[in-house]
Formats: structure tokens, C-alpha cells, sequence
């Protein structure tokens, strides 16, 4: 018995050290919001509103970065998942062209959006089934390519 109680600690010791180690990683630690640009014309003030609470963490300047983001190895994750949400479709950078952004209602519309991993943290950005298609509707309107031509 005492042979596994010292066993059991010296894994403790192990676990305790390599998880110290973890936070001397740099990445992940990046939390910034820059100043807003612009946004997109909006095709109505509720799909914004569904936007902020579903999108605006991963797909803004308006990120509210959780406690776990600053802890390794979560915080990896976490930062990895708005540098990559950032680059494909930024609400607050609007001054810039995003190829994937007439595809945010689709990827809305079948679940894709907000992704069950940010869910899982996230219980007030899920939205119900009515909330979810008035959101792609929404986002197909305000990123739809002829949409945004003729504005």
C-alpha cells in the first residue's frame, strides 16, 4: 500500500511539473482586441443581435476571452480557434474581402456554426432552431455577394 501511495505521488509530481511547464509555452497568449473598422450593412438589426451572440467571440474584435484562455494547454486552443475564426470572416473588419463569407448562412444553417466545442462553454450563444435559420437567412442577406455589390 505504501508502495503505491509513493508511486501515485511521484506521477502527481510528474503531472503538477509538465502542466508548469506548459505555461512557459508563449502561444496562446495573445488576447487582443483591436479597435473595430467596420462593419457589415447589416440587413436588420436582429441578425446582428443573433451574430453577437453566436459569432462575435471567434468572428470579431469584440472577443471575450474566458479564464481558461490563459491557461495551457486550453489556451492554445482557444487562441488558435479566433486567429483562424478572425482570418476567414472578421464582423469587425469589414474593410477587407473575406472569400468564405457568403458561405457563414450555410455553415449556420447545418450546425457547422458556432461549432459544439465553443457550445459546450458558450450555453448563451446556442440558439434555437428558429433562432439558427432566422441567423443564416440573416447572414445570407447581409454577405450575399450581390448583396454587398449593390450597397
Amino acid at each position: 500500500m505504501r508502495r503505491t501511495f509513493q508511486t501515485l505521488s511521484v506521477f502527481a509530481l510528474w503531472i503538477l511539473v509538465g502542466f508548469t511547464v506548459l505555461q512557459l509555452v508563449p502561444y496562446g497568449r495573445a488576447h487582443s482586441n483591436p479597435q473595430p473598422i467596420a462593419e457589415p450593412a447589416w440587413d436588420s438589426p436582429r441578425t446582428r443581435e443573433l451574430a453577437v451572440r453566436a459569432c462575435y467571440d471567434c468572428h470579431s474584435n469584440h472577443t471575450q476571452w474566458p479564464w481558461y484562455a490563459h491557461v495551457a494547454p486550453m489556451s492554445w486552443t482557444v487562441q488558435f480557434d479566433v486567429d483562424t475564426g478572425r482570418s476567414v470572416l472578421n464582423f469587425s473588419e469589414w474593410d477587407r474581402a473575406y472569400i468564405r463569407a457568403p458561405y457563414a448562412g450555410r455553415r449556420t444553417a447545418d450546425g457547422n456554426m458556432p461549432p459544439s466545442k465553443y457550445l459546450l462553454t458558450h450555453p448563451e450563444a446556442r440558439l434555437t432552431d428558429e433562432e439558427r435559420a432566422e441567423l443564416a437567412r440573416g447572414l445570407d442577406a447581409t454577405l450575399n455577394p450581390a448583396n454587398l455589390a449593390a450597397r
